[in-house]
């Protein structure tokens, strides 16, 4: 659930990092259904720019839109930048000369990826933001510091308050993991209809120092984080391991429910990988009936009938038994390892 304030907040702090004016145009390729997509329309007036609407299949259509339309500013997911990289959208061809800024949203992008789009916008800032649903922006690195703080997801945005908690609730120190916790006027009120969720979520500050209300709330973000000498903060995993992915936020547990649906299949765990494209896909492993002989091939196709096409497990490999943590829950890190031994689950938000 989102405020009025909520919502003028947010064009307010996005106005103010990213320097929009009355001169800017911006494209607004996301729907408007999506948070990051209504900001394009509301920032926009906000400053009394202007908002150019899109409908497209190609990316070569988003470039000639740039070009035509004079666009200073563009937000996209990760797999529409990935679409403009490729050769087909001639964006190494024609770089749009009125493009003052681009901006991520829906998931982090991939250092090769910010490489080949600086190369090709060699005179468009970019600019790296991460955000969650339930309060909209939280950090963006400055463009200047992309080559300096590789991987970083940058600061705290305007007028906002980033704290990062440790499991006991006290404050963590530099180069310590805890869970980001945001604190500011694009916190959201909630999730409708859900008050349990709501409270699991939003609770009160952590810490109440002199001249702050003992009521005020923050959002625990469910993301680990740290944070170096310089306070810039860098992601380090998902504490639910909720996986996301082309810039849906995909619970592993609604994936494993379908796997365990299908005849044959025992037992099921699901985890994000890196994808350099998509932030994260879906991988499973299964353990099968005794008496099963099902191809991976097989179980993805089973699961392409019940599931959206960005939920079905890229990968599926069979085990004897899913591993175990000494509480007897799912080992979610051991089962990232069967697929990537030198890397772990949770690549950036």
């Amino acid at each position: 659930m989102l405020s009025h304030a909520n919502l003028i907040a947010g064009a307010e702090i996005v106005a103010d990092y990213l320097d929009l004016s009355a001169s800017d145009r911006l494209l607004a390729a996301l729907p408007l259904s999506f948070d990051a997509g209504l900001n394009q329309l509301t920032t926009a007036m906000l400053v009394g720019g202007a908002t150019v609407m899109i409908e497209f299949r190609f990316a070569r259509e988003i470039v000639d839109t740039l070009i035509e339309q004079r666009i200073t500013g563009l937000a996209g997911v990760p797999s529409l930048w990935t679409l403009l990289t490729q050769k087909t959208s001639g964006l190494h061809k024609r770089s749009p000369p009125h493009l003052r800024y681009i901006t991520n949203t829906g998931g982090a992008l991939s250092p090769k990826i910010v490489e080949q789009l600086r190369h090709q916008l060699p005179e468009t800032e970019v600019f790296l933001m991460y955000g969650l649903t339930e309060a909209f922006r939280s950090t963006y690195l400055q463009p200047t510091e992309i080559d300096a703080r590789p991987g970083s997801m940058g600061k705290a945005i305007p007028n906002t308050e980033l704290l990062v908690v440790g499991d006991d609730g006290t404050l963590c120190g530099p180069g310590e993991v805890g869970e980001l916790v945001h604190h500011g006027p694009t916190v959201s009120l909630g999730y409708w209809g859900k008050p349990e969720l709501t409270a699991q979520v939003l609770r009160p500050h952590p810490i109440t120092p002199p001249g702050r209300s003992v009521g005020d709330l923050v959002c625990y973000s469910g993301d680990l984080v740290r944070r170096d000498q310089d306070g810039y903060l860098y992601f380090v995993a998902r504490r639910d391991n909720q996986i996301k992915s082309a810039g849906f936020r995909i619970s592993p547990t609604e994936v494993e429910e379908v796997l365990c649906s299908i005849n044959g299949v025992r037992a099921a765990a699901v985890v994000g990988l890196p994808d350099e494209d998509l932030g994260q896909v879906v991988a499973a492993v299964i353990v099968l009936d005794v008496d099963a002989v099902l191809k991976s091939s097989e179980i993805i196709g089973a699961t392409s009938s019940s599931l959206p096409r960005h939920m079905v497990p890229k990968q599926v490999e069979q085990i004897e038994s899913i591993p175990l943590t000494a509480n007897g829950k799912t080992d979610y890190a051991a089962v990232a390892q069967i697929f990537s031994p030198q890397s772990g689950v949770g690549d950036h938000d």
